[in-house]
């Protein structure tokens, strides 16, 4: 930080002043990017990045309350039947598209309808599988498509396009008669799911779940008449135009899916009905939203402007901050990180007691930040650690075999508890990261889900940990410093796999290396990849331990949970286990919100205390840099999920 500062305010300037030339004037809020917005369609959404611009352009039919999670109406209110399998959602009459289109029932099946079809290719689509018949009619369709590419190999252009369409126009009757999504009119959505499920709501106000335009998405072409009309009532009310004139989409003769171009999220094109609407972005460059004339609710939106800067190099978007252009570093990761976070520790000791106070009367800490005296040297306010909704773990292969036919050691849940027990997590967090992540026993971060708490898990204890491992077979029976099982044989050299994009996995394999060999008597090589074969060789099962992580999607404890089911896509561990199932599909079928949650805490407990799959080590942390008083309106909640409209910037 010493060679650094002397250049924070040249350099900071500079980087700000390359990414924001030949914009308009500076927006209302401003903020960094570290990675490049992939997609503003948001059905194809799974960047944080993208699902921030999804709650501005778009609005889906809820949202949630971000300092709680507790789920509002937004686009629609509901009702729920008596046996909570069926949810009857109202349209708000005044809701908007930015061309003035109105807004109906019609654009949610539209879009869900997208999300569900395989054609997208949309990575939650798994999430509206929870509506009866659209698992059903997902595996139909994709049994159809490679149907059509089998039967049609050996036709011309022609009959392969006309099978295509017919194809598609009997998918589109399928899906109406499959899946249990309709709109009873303009303004009323009904929908029907598979089994009743509590966080159904908490998922509807997910991204994926917003509406999109259809004739901007699939760029229909229209005479000045249907578009009137079109005004008028909305899309439902023509019909949509033949294929030649939708210009984004077409249905591929090869393969008979359907082929969407995505030029229409593109500025001047995209139309939304959020709080504000798209007038800029260039790509690797910045992205600029002026707020929407045409919304509802104009005073939801704190800023009329936002400007979003891509700055990839994680130094210069520190630097860039430091230069006073930007309101909101939403992710600091440079290497530097921690100690920038040991000067905002510098500065909250210096000022403990008036802290401490300030608290004690209810009094918000960014707001008693910024009315304390400024920093002194070596101290700084501006940086935030942030709890998230998120685990960081490392995997045990659980499987009976290893990859190469050998048999695993940690197939042996008593050598995968010893593993768990030997590990010193508090230092790791101290002396490794150095970032003081809430050290974790359980998956599932605590808070994070109402009316939830986890199970105790295994913490450090090495005497207990060798006692395990003894229970196992493996004992230093030779007393040369290493185990061995009944028959002499050493136990199998460990491979632990880390993926190598950062310094974070391999400092923190390196510790853990270091912890087993010394408690427990083993061999630990490390084994660094690049992060497409790490998770290549994760998904093959070539590992013993391999590093993990993972972030939930929706407030309910399933969101953990499921990576432990037998056979779940993202289950890499191979563990299976009767009892984990049988209590997933009890919690599944189970009414009592009460009883439900104690089958899922039971489910927690055995995973983390009993078979523990993987080595759970601590809550993720998520960076802001913001000056405290200046930037208002971000949430501390773990799930992070921060709308902009609700930042406010007081200059």
């Amino acid at each position: 930080m010493k060679l650094l500062a002397p250049f924070v305010a040249i350099v900071g300037a500079l980087a700000a002043a390359i990414c924001l030339d030949n914009t308009p004037p500076r927006a209302d809020l401003v903020l960094v990017n570290v990675s490049e917005i992939f997609t503003l369609d948001p059905q194809r959404m799974t960047w944080m990045q993208d699902l921030r611009m999804a709650y501005c352009l778009y609005e889906g039919l809820a949202r949630w309350d971000n300092d709680d999670f507790s789920v509002q109406p937004a686009a629609a209110r509901w009702t729920v039947s008596h046996d909570r399998r069926t949810y009857t959602f109202t349209l708000r009459p005044d809701a908007r598209w930015s061309n003035g289109d109105p807004v109906s029932a019609h654009d949610f099946v539209y879009a869900w309808r997208r999300a569900i079809l395989p054609d997208t290719a949309a990575q939650y689509s798994g999430l509206f599988m929870l509506i009866d018949g659209a698992e059903s009619f997902f595996h139909w369709r994709t049994e159809a498509l490679a149907d059509f590419a089998r039967q049609t190999a050996g036709l011309d252009l022609a009959q392969r396009q006309a099978r295509a369409l017919a194809l598609w126009e009997f998918s589109e009757r399928t899906f109406d008669e499959t899946v249990a999504l309709e709109a009873l009119d303009d303004l009323t959505l009904r929908v029907r799911l598979a089994r009743p499920t509590p966080y159904f709501l908490d998922l509807v106000a997910f991204a994926a779940f917003c509406p999109v335009h259809r004739p901007t998405v699939e760029g229909w072409t229209l005479d000045p008449a249907a578009v009137a009309r079109q005004r008028d009532r909305g899309w439902a009310h023509l019909d949509p135009p033949p294929w030649p004139d939708r210009r984004l989409v077409t249905l591929d003769p090869a393969t008979g899916r359907l082929r969407q171009k995505h030029g229409w999220t593109k500025p001047k094109h995209l139309v939304g009905n959020g709080p504000y609407v798209l007038t800029a972005w260039r790509y690797k460059r910045d992205l600029r939203l002026e707020r929407n004339s045409l919304y509802h609710t104009p005073g939801l939106a704190h800023s009329d402007s936002i400007a979003c800067v891509s700055i990839e190099d994680v130094n210069t978007a520190v630097l860039a901050f430091e230069s006073g252009r930007i309101d909101w570093l939403s992710d600091v990761s440079a290497e530097y990180q921690a100690d920038m976070l040991a000067q905002r520790s510098a500065y909250e000791a210096r000022h403990a007691a008036e802290i401490k106070a300030a608290l004690a009367a209810g009094v918000a800490l960014d707001t008693i930040l910024a009315t304390l005296p400024p920093p002194a040297r070596g101290e700084r306010r501006n940086i935030h650690a942030v709890p998230a909704f998120g685990t960081d773990f490392y995997s045990f292969n659980c499987r009976v075999q290893l990859a190469d036919g050998r048999d695993n050691p940690f197939a042996d849940a008593r050598v995968r508890r010893a593993f768990v027990l030997s590990v010193d997590k508090d230092a790791i967090v101290r002396q490794v990261t150095r970032l003081n992540e809430p050290v974790m026993t359980a998956l599932i971060p605590p808070g994070s889900i109402p009316g939830y708490r986890s199970p105790e898990g295994l913490g450090y204890d090495p005497d207990r940990a060798r006692r395990q491992l003894a229970d196992a077979g493996w004992v230093d029976r030779d007393r040369d410093g290493f185990v061995q099982d009944a028959d002499g044989k050493p136990f199998p050299v460990i491979d632990l796999l880390y993926s190598t994009n950062g310094s974070r996995y391999r400092n923190i394999s390196l510790a853990l290396r270091d912890m087993w060999q010394r408690e427990l008597g083993v061999r630990v090589e490390l084994r660094g990849k690049e992060s497409k074969f790490f998770r290549e060789d994760l998904k093959r099962g070539n590992f013993m331990i391999g590093r993990g992580g993972w972030y939930g999607d929706y407030g309910d404890p399933t969101t953990f949970l499921e990576l432990c089911r037998t056979g779940d896509g993202n289950n890499i561990r191979g563990y299976s286990s009767a009892r984990v199932d049988e209590l997933l599909e009890q919690a599944a079928g189970e009414p009592d919100a009460q009883v439900r949650l104690g089958l899922l805490q039971e489910c927690e407990r055995i995973i983390v205390a009993e078979d523990v799959p993987m080595l759970v080590l601590c809550q993720y942390v998520q960076s802001y840099m913001y000056e405290p008083g200046r930037l208002t309106g971000l949430s501390t909640h773990p799930r992070l999920t921060q709308y902009l409209w609700k930042l406010k910037v007081q200059r």
